[in-house]
């Protein structure tokens, strides 16, 4: 497999725990799959669900496609190698002139995968702006260990349990991840990073896709499940999902249903309450 990624991109990756813009998709493509959102958020009343959101690419073949696709899949390997895994994806939805935010917090919080070999591919659906509230990252913080997070729960917090770190974060060093609609960011599982509410006239959507090695296992609850992406899968750690063949399709509603219960119990494990999952605000649940 020819590589997507230079040796001095993966060595800025390894630095700094991000690297953007990496090119995607063309215009046609994103133009097309942001349509097709916006016809499900329209039949979900504006906004996709909590539910619908966990994992969608169980629910949809556009998606199921859009995670193996090459344009995305072969920078990842360039990163964690050729046996790979989707554990998770959903999208972060903020509305024009939306007060929805997401903290200053590390993704490897609440996930309780075995190890920090995680990449997340952020492709970006429409302008991800400062303006627009794209997301900051604080350069070289995956380098550190876990941090203490809090819960707030917060209303216009796009995150699971609106947690925010517990630390303090030096704002001043925060690099704004620009995307135009096609280009995708990388991050690293540790990396300390948030967005601000959008202040622009549009929409500021992106699909967060979150890659691990096949050797990585879920340490807390019941069997965890993921999908197969490219190579081998020698380990088994994760029960495999099986690819939809329509949207919303019966059996494709049935496996998505038991997975979102199983990663629910996951990612609120000690949590002193849960969010309802059939509201309208549209979140990432594994934030």
């Amino acid at each position: 497999m020819a590589r997507k990624l230079t040796d001095a991109q993966v060595a800025a990756y390894r630095r700094d725990g991000y690297l953007f813009p990496v090119p995607a998709f063309d215009t046609d493509h994103v133009t097309a799959s942001r349509q097709r959102l916006e016809a499900i958020m329209t039949a979900e009343g504006g906004a996709l669900t909590r539910r619908t959101n966990q994992k969608p690419h169980l629910l949809f073949p556009w998606l199921a496609d859009m995670i193996r696709d090459a344009a995305i899949v072969d920078a990842v390997e360039d990163i964690l190698g050729p046996d790979l895994l989707v554990w998770g994806s959903g999208f972060f939805h903020k509305p024009a002139r939306d007060p929805a935010f997401v903290s200053w917090h590390q993704d490897s919080t609440y996930w309780g995968l075995s190890s920090p070999d995680v990449v997340t591919a952020w492709v970006a659906f429409t302008p991800s702006t400062p303006l627009s509230g794209c997301m900051q990252v604080a350069p070289g913080t995956h380098l550190a260990d876990q941090m203490p997070h809090r819960d707030t729960f917060a209303g216009d917090n796009l995150l699971t349990r609106g947690q925010e770190i517990a630390v303090t974060v030096d704002r001043s060093k925060a690099v704004d991840i620009v995307l135009q609609p096609g280009e995708m960011s990388l991050h690293h599982v540790r990396l300390v990073h948030g967005s601000e509410p959008n202040r622009a006239d549009h929409p500021r959507t992106g699909y967060a896709i979150r890659y691990i090695p096949t050797y990585v296992r879920q340490t807390v609850g019941e069997r965890d499940s993921a999908t197969l992406v490219r190579g081998v899968d020698r380990y088994g750690h994760f029960e495999a999902e099986p690819r939809p063949r329509a949207d919303f399709d019966p059996e494709a509603l049935a496996f998505h249903a038991r997975m979102v219960e199983r990663t629910t119990g996951i990612l609120y494990t000690g949590a002193s309450q849960r969010r309802d999952l059939g509201d309208g605000r549209s979140l990432a649940g594994r934030g």
